[in-house]
């Protein structure tokens, strides 16, 4: 496909941080170069460039739409097991599911009271797990891994386990697929060249998808679409994102706001906010990435976004809501008072509020991007994928650093295994 289906508009941005488009050009001068090293590194080693290169792949789909078929045939209820990108990616696809598929529950932050619930027997009997760890050492995921094991050998006995766990994992001998081996349970191999942040499009994420009826293809077409124009203009929205979002740093707006206006969008600003926060987070650079949501936050967060320090910049992600949704009652309206309502769909009302912040923002001179898509399915999700992925390469070239790995995050895994083998019971 060729047809972009999100659009970007940062004209009004730029002039209320005191910038034009020729403050860009040195930015985009520099994205440039990361431009034609990520496509002659996508032309020459697309493996060092896997989670972009996956865009353009279909022939891994087939395998995994038998897997999904047999997992909506045999459970209603899938848990995944896994934590950061690996828990995000599949919670951001599922909120475009409908209710015919199996439920999708991704405890993904440990806690005892959820696990319990989470266990509870007679939930078992419905129920598959998937184990995602790409080095297969993650403790928190391990952790969860066992405890399901020991429950399902409890209330549904060994016979109970067969087809039940299947684990994704980087070939090699970790701890995830020495624990499918001794159960039996299938293990898939995560490709060791996608990090788990930016794993959305592989496997990770596809699979889960397909469990729930969605088209992964279609959400391959949407970041393919993105990935090559990207790779083949020069001014790319994904580019001109990360150039604004630099120049925009170096004004001092150190916090970029993501606002997105549909529930839809809740995992996908928090799939964002990691992706941009572990990747740019270095050597004192990045900015701090915030996830809200529209319109429940104007009344949690816009008096702060209006009224206190000028530090953040803001991206406003909107669908077309209008017409769309229940009808308000003309009559009861009225009777209230409130003539403004009467007739109109809650997407009308959504409609009103995603503009209307916007246009408070600017007019209190706070700096907005305005990224707008018709619509969300598996197309338009794949895009915005693209996007911010993409747009998370330019600026960490431009801010120098690189935007894989994590290594500041392992001196905490770390400390806490030691303090779980000097408490040892």
């Amino acid at each position: 496909m060729d047809r972009i289906p999100i659009s970007q508009d940062i004209a009004g941005c730029l002039q209320l941080a005191g910038l034009s488009q020729d403050d860009l050009v040195p930015l985009l001068r520099q994205c440039e170069a990361t431009r034609s090293r990520l496509r002659d590194d996508l032309a020459a080693e697309p493996g060092s460039l896997a989670p972009l290169a996956i865009a353009r792949r279909r022939d891994d789909l087939a395998a995994l739409e038998q897997i999904a078929r047999d997992w909506r045939q045999r459970f209603r209820r899938v848990v995944l097991f896994g934590t950061g990108g690996s828990a995000l990616s599949a919670r951001t696809l599922a909120a475009l599911a409908s209710d015919d598929g199996p439920e999708l529950c991704v405890p993904d932050n440990l806690d005892p009271d959820l696990m319990t619930a989470v266990l509870a027997p007679d939930q078992l009997s419905h129920t598959g797990f998937l184990l995602i760890s790409k080095s297969g050492s993650t403790g928190e995921t391990l952790a969860q891994a066992l405890t399901a094991v020991s429950a399902v050998r409890e209330h549904l006995g060994r016979d109970g386990m067969a087809g039940r766990f299947l684990a994704i994992t980087e070939p090699g001998e970790g701890p995830l697929r020495r624990l499918a081996a001794d159960i039996g349970a299938p293990v898939l191999d995560y490709d060791p060249n996608i990090g788990g942040r930016f794993s959305v499009l592989s496997l990770v994420g596809m699979l889960p998808a397909m469990i729930l009826g969605l088209d992964a293809a279609a959400v391959r077409d949407g970041a393919h679409a993105v990935l090559d124009h990207a790779l083949e203009t020069i001014d790319s929205p994904p580019a001109v994102g990360a150039a604004m979002q630099v120049a925009l740093l170096r004004k001092g707006l150190s916090q970029s706001v993501l606002l997105a206006y549909s529930g839809r969008l809740k995992p996908f600003a928090r799939w964002y906010r990691q992706l941009w926060a572990e990747s740019l987070g270095k050597n004192g650079q990045g900015t701090t990435p915030i996830d809200a949501l529209g319109p429940v936050d104007q009344h949690s967060q816009l008096q702060l976004y209006l009224d206190g320090p000028r530090d953040k910049q803001f991206t406003v992600l909107t669908l077309d809501q209008a017409g769309r949704g229940p009808i308000i009652d003309a009559a009861l309206a009225k009777s209230l008072e409130q003539d403004y309502l009467a007739g109109r769909t809650i997407g009308d009302l959504i409609a009103a509020m995603q503009t209307a912040t916007a246009e408070t923002l600017e007019k209190h001179g706070r700096p907005v991007r305005r990224l707008t898509a018709a619509t969300l399915d598996e197309v338009t999700l794949g895009a915005l994928f693209m996007h911010f992925m993409l747009e998370t390469l330019f600026a960490a070239d431009l801010v120098g650093v690189s935007a894989f790995g994590q290594p500041a995050v392992e001196e905490s895994k770390v400390l806490a295994r030691q303090y779980l083998r000097d408490s040892a019971p």
